[in-house]
């Protein structure tokens, strides 16, 4: 990524792993953020070498992670009944970074062929205990196969964007549908706490997205944004991380009100804490 020309952004801490600094650059023009320096992809599995990565664990702890996991609980079902509303005929349904398999899992009870991706041994090895079907490597599957790709809060990980995009274009059957689920730099948490913002999360999370950010990159490949979802919960979730960042404790009341706040400006400037991509290959 050539920054002469991008802004820096902000200068973030790895909280959670490193403790390492990194700067975040705005592309302007597509209204993107990325971090930089980007790890190497020989170092980059070191950052997730924590037992406080709560997505490729099934822990429950503490409070939170037990408050997590029960939140988790009603956001499979919210995401299940989205991809049935999307296909009524249940067909052939790809994750790509399926952690340790509990949205897959609960696809595959309701009547779905499913198949993941995961490049975790250890969150693999839990989702495998579960029931879930893994492919290595995405080229092992044929053109136009899949009715439903899901990445959720995944596409932030990927060093190359415009390849991952194009290999999912490459998938995807001609009426199916790829959902994209990732955090957003313009919603009132992330303004509120700025640098202590959980969700930037580097530098396991490379990219930083918009909503014209998404749509850009994904025209660009020939793909079409069709609708944008809030996730509600995820206001509440980042509020408590980004709380313990900035105070070095959960308070929880105030994460709660932060939350709901975020929310309340997002209904009235469409801008959630997490959103939802609906993309196509043709235009609705």
């Amino acid at each position: 990524m050539d920054i002469s020309n991008h802004q820096l952004f902000l200068t973030v801490k790895d909280h959670s792993v490193s403790k390492e600094t990194f700067k975040l650059f705005h592309d302007k023009e597509i209204d993107l953020v990325y971090t930089h320096p980007q790890p190497s992809e020989q170092n980059l599995p070191s950052y997730y070498e924590s037992e406080d990565y709560i997505s490729h664990t099934d822990g429950k702890r503490s409070l939170f992670e037990k408050v997590y996991h029960f939140i988790k609980s009603i956001a499979l079902k919210n995401k299940l009944n989205l991809i049935n509303s999307l296909q009524t005929s249940k067909g052939t349904l790809l994750d790509i970074g399926a952690g340790t398999g509990e949205f897959l899992s609960v696809a595959k009870e309701n009547g779905w062929q499913t198949v993941g991706v995961e490049p975790s041994e250890k969150a693999k090895s839990i989702a495998l205990k579960k029931g879930v079907a893994f492919i290595e490597n995405t080229s092992n599957l044929d053109d136009a196969s899949i009715d439903i790709i899901t990445m959720w809060h995944v596409l932030e990980h990927v060093p190359n964007i415009e390849k991952q995009i194009i290999e999912l274009k490459r998938l995807l059957k001609p009426r199916g549908t790829i959902l994209i689920a990732v955090p957003n730099f313009n919603s009132f948490d992330a303004k509120y706490y700025g640098a202590f913002w959980a969700a930037y999360d580097v530098p396991r999370h490379l990219w930083h997205f918009s909503k014209t950010a998404i749509q850009s990159l994904f025209k660009k490949e020939g793909l079409h944004l069709v609708k944008v979802l809030p996730m509600k919960f995820d206001s509440f979730y980042v509020s408590l991380l980004s709380e313990k960042y900035k105070s070095g404790s959960m308070n929880f009341l105030k994460a709660f009100y932060i939350g709901l706040k975020s929310n309340w400006v997002g209904n009235q400037k469409m801008e959630y804490s997490s959103h939802i991509y609906v993309i196509k290959k043709d235009k609705i």
